[in-house]
């Protein structure tokens, strides 16, 4: 592939296209040709899913020590990944287009891609946890506090996230969390868009947003020609960009018994498909 972005996200699995014949359940009980797991790009699933479990319990037994202790465990494989060096690489390097005073970053995924590029361009970090508590790190982490005590008035920050769709976690929680220490935020980057809207959304509350790969056109195009996907896969990706719900409408129309076998299933598979019947996505 053109773009090393987004050959590192299909060689790491961070987008993962289903065969024909099995989609991808949803969070929203709908069904999709694809995945994305943007973390997957710090080395392959099993690391990603490990540094999950670890934010986890650091967070769980110092909120303080924290992101001290993940910043060493991050730059131990940026030391050793190909591909998590060359996005935090990226990263660092856009952060010479803007004007801000600290780098933050939301629980969990953002982390990854947050925490590394402040200390490389020597800017301060907000690490914002999930119940809208934050701490501040200066020093390279070695120093860290709770956001309360201390000014940030005035302060503007620059977010950095794994991917945005439709910006919702900004809405709910980083930038009111940013507002609330008297701070602002006009610009923001992430790794994807998934384009859904979280470029509207961020521009009605006056933040700008920089991405480096989208999922698109583009995207696929590139991982058909190299590739990373067959032709079957890449038609099916191109009826889902079209329309989402004419795709999962004709999926389960070819495959009458298909919402009856996931709830036989059992586990996961039986909860999305209860949810896309409850929802009117799907029938039994």
């Amino acid at each position: 592939m053109s773009n090393k972005v987004l050959d590192a996200l299909f060689s790491t699995n961070a987008v993962r296209v289903a065969p024909a014949d099995t989609p991808f359940w949803y969070t929203s009980g709908t069904l999709g040709p694809f995945y994305i797991n943007t973390h997957f790009l710090i080395k392959d699933e099993a690391t990603a899913n490990e540094f999950l479990k670890k934010i986890e319990d650091y967070s769980a037994a110092d909120k303080i020590a924290m992101p001290k202790n993940l910043f060493n465990d991050f730059m131990t494989v940026y030391n050793s990944s190909e591909s998590f060096k060359m996005i935090t690489d990226l990263i660092t390097e856009k952060l010479a287009d803007y004007e801000f005073d600290y780098i933050s970053g939301g629980e969990r995924r953002d982390f990854f891609f947050s925490m590394l590029p402040a200390f490389f361009a020597k800017k301060p970090h907000l690490t914002i946890f999930k119940d809208g508590s934050s701490v501040y790190s200066t020093d390279g982490f070695e120093t860290t506090v709770p956001s309360s005590e201390v000014d940030l008035k005035g302060k503007k920050a620059l977010h950095i996230a794994d991917l945005i769709t439709e910006a919702s976690s900004y809405v709910r929680a980083w930038i009111p969390a940013i507002q609330e220490l008297g701070s602002t935020i006009d610009n923001t980057i992430a790794v994807i868009d998934r384009h859904q809207n979280g470029e509207a959304n961020l521009k009605e509350l006056g933040v700008s947003m920089f991405t480096f790969a989208g999922i698109d056109k583009n995207l696929f195009d590139e991982a058909l020609s190299s590739g990373a996907i067959n032709q079957a896969q890449y038609d099916l990706t191109m009826k889902f960009l079209a329309s989402p719900s004419d795709y999962m409408a004709d999926f389960l129309k070819a495959h009458p018994t298909f919402i009856k076998d996931q709830i036989a299933l059992g586990g996961k598979a039986k909860q999305r498909a209860e949810l896309a019947i409850e929802k009117g996505f799907a029938s039994v």
